[in-house]
């Protein structure tokens, strides 16, 4: 067999392969694009790397192919172990402050923290804390009714009472009840009365303008009980009355006529006779 015969008869024996896709123009401007932008960034990356710190010999550099996701790969060089050595940060302390403490009004100790300056703002610290009598609490009704203080007494006026809520004991159902700390409340009605004799003073004319209300209250009750007494003891007569003559008649000889007397009434019946 010649050769051609025996290359011809290979070539039929061999498997033939199908040539692959043919890209398209557009496709192969893209590929070219991110080849060129991925070129790019690598010398970027490069450019801005420092330069590895020693003793003037270079460092080693190893080699490493990257896939760049646009179908071909990329050779990167590496530093050596002092490039990707993890640097140190060094952060200066915080300077040392001193506490900001306060200076209770009893005791005059320094204290950083307690009950009442965290409820009511106010410089006690919880060994001077009296419960009992100079820090006990009063509800807002009482602080109203007491020291004659209204609602924008507690809440408006500059600063503002702090309070502290409660379940009601009556009922628990009921709304929560604000309490005051009873030195404030007394400190915020000698701002609004000014002194403690403005008011007493203020306290005795309630006081009066009460029991006045209470006298008028109390005989307009008397005046309605009595009228409705003399109401229910008068009882009107609503039935028909039957006149009554007795059997005596008098005759009027100027008028010759007859006459009975009703023996009820006094009704006369005037008659003639045939």
């Amino acid at each position: 067999m010649d050769p051609e015969g025996a290359e011809a008869a290979g070539a039929a024996g061999a498997p033939r392969q199908s040539p692959g896709p043919e890209l398209s123009a557009a496709m192969r401007a893209k590929i070219e694009r991110n080849r060129q932008r991925a070129l790019m960034l690598r010398q970027a990356r490069l450019a801005s790397r420092p330069p590895a710190a020693g003793d003037g010999a270079s460092a080693a550099k190893v080699s490493r192919t990257v896939d760049s996701g646009a179908g071909f790969f990329i050779e990167e060089e590496e530093g050596g172990e002092e490039e990707h050595r993890a640097r140190t940060v060094v952060q200066q302390p915080a300077p040392v402050m001193e506490p900001d403490y306060l200076q209770c009004d009893d005791c005059h100790k320094p204290f950083m923290d307690s009950y009442l300056s965290n409820t009511f703002d106010l410089c006690v610290c919880d060994n001077c804390r009296d419960n009992e009598v100079k820090h006990q609490l009063v509800s807002r009704t009482e602080a109203k009714q007491r020291f004659l203080l209204k609602d924008c007494d507690l809440d408006q006026r500059e600063p503002p009472l702090r309070f502290l809520l409660r379940k009601n004991p009556h009922n628990p159902r009921w709304g929560d009840m604000k309490l005051y700390l009873l030195a404030q409340v007394e400190r915020r009605s000698l701002e609004v009365w000014g002194s403690e004799e403005a008011l007493e003073e203020a306290r005795d004319t309630r006081e009066e303008n009460r029991d006045v209300q209470k006298q008028k209250r109390f005989n307009k009750k008397v005046k309605e009980l009595r009228r409705a007494v003399r109401s229910s003891m008068w009882t009107r007569d609503t039935s028909v009355h039957q006149h009554h003559y007795g059997p005596e008649e008098l005759l009027d000889p100027e008028e010759d006529v007859y006459k009975k007397t009703c023996s009820g009434c006094g009704h006369e019946l005037t008659y003639e006779k045939m």
